[in-house]
C-alpha cells in the first residue's frame, strides 16, 4: 500500500462533501467518546503560528492536542524569525520539529507559501479569506442537533467575510441549503470562484430580506460585524460606526 497523499486544509476547495461529512462524524465521536482518543496523537507535535491574535483558536487547538495525547507549541509571529525571513524558509525549519502546522495569518497568500514547501500538513486557523476550522465546528454542531446535514437550512446574516466564505463552501459541499443576508462585504474576502461554484449547486442564494430568509431556517448564524482591526486602530472609528449603523436593523 502506498503512502497516503498529504492533505492541507487551507479551505475546502480540495475536499469533497463526503470527506467533510466524515470529518464531522469523527469529531462528534471524539466529543462523545473522549476516552477512546486519549492516545490518538501520542508523540505528535502541533506547531501553532499566530500572526493574528486569538483566544479561542489557541485555546481550542492547544487543549485539543493535550486531550488527544499530543503536544502543542505556541509561536507568536512577532517573537520568531517569521518577521525577518521568507515565510517559506521559516516553514522549512518549522516542519522539522512538528507533525502538523496550524497558522493564523493575515494573508492567505502566505498560507499558500507555507503549504507549498511544508513536508507536514498545514491547517488554516484563519486568514482574510477563509476560516475552515471554525466552520467544521459549526457543521458538527448542526449535525449533532439535526442528525444530518443534507437538506438542512442555514441563514447567515452579517458581513460577507472569511467565515461566510467557508460556510458557503462547507454547506454547499455537504448538502446544506445556505442563504446569505449580507448588506456589507469585506473586500479582501471576495472569492468569485468559490461563489460561482456554490451557485452551481443550487444550494446557495443571497437576499437582504432577513424575515423571509429566516422563515424556514433550521439555524441562523452571525459573525462579528466589526473587524478586530477596527477596534485596534483609531483611524477605523468612522468605518466602525458606519458598519454598526448598517447592520443594526438586522
Amino acid at each position: 500500500m502506498g503512502v497516503p497523499k498529504m492533505r492541507h486544509m487551507l479551505h475546502f476547495r480540495n475536499w469533497t462533501g463526503e470527506e467533510l461529512l466524515n470529518l464531522v462524524k469523527k469529531g462528534l465521536d471524539v466529543k462523545q467518546n473522549p476516552s477512546r482518543y486519549v492516545r490518538a496523537l501520542k508523540g505528535k507535535t502541533l506547531a501553532m503560528v499566530f500572526q493574528k491574535t486569538s483566544t479561542r483558536t489557541r485555546g481550542s487547538f492547544e487543549a485539543g492536542m493535550t486531550q488527544l495525547g499530543g503536544h502543542a507549541i505556541y509561536l507568536d509571529w512577532r517573537t520568531t524569525n517569521f518577521v525577518l525571513a521568507d515565510v517559506r524558509d521559516e516553514t522549512r525549519c518549522l516542519d522539522k520539529y512538528a507533525d502538523i502546522i496550524m497558522a493564523r495569518l493575515l494573508r492567505h497568500a502566505d498560507l499558500e507559501k507555507m503549504a507549498g514547501v511544508s513536508r507536514v500538513p498545514v491547517v488554516n486557523g484563519c486568514c482574510e479569506k477563509y476560516h475552515p476550522t471554525q466552520v467544521l465546528a459549526d457543521l458538527l454542531t448542526m449535525y449533532e442537533i439535526k442528525h444530518r446535514l443534507m437538506d438542512t437550512r442555514l441563514v447567515y446574516v452579517g458581513v460577507h467575510n472569511n467565515v461566510c466564505n467557508s460556510l458557503i463552501e462547507g454547506c454547499t459541499k455537504t448538502g446544506v441549503d445556505i442563504t446569505a443576508v449580507t448588506p456589507e462585504t469585506n473586500q479582501p474576502s471576495i472569492d468569485a470562484e468559490l461563489l460561482a461554484a456554490a451557485e452551481k449547486t443550487g444550494l446557495y442564494r443571497k437576499t437582504l430580506n432577513l424575515r423571509e430568509a429566516a422563515k424556514d431556517a433550521d439555524f441562523i448564524y452571525t459573525d462579528s460585524w466589526v473587524d478586530m482591526e477596527f477596534f485596534l486602530d483609531p483611524k477605523f472609528e468612522k468605518e466602525k460606526k458606519g458598519r454598526i449603523n448598517l447592520m443594526t436593523p438586522y
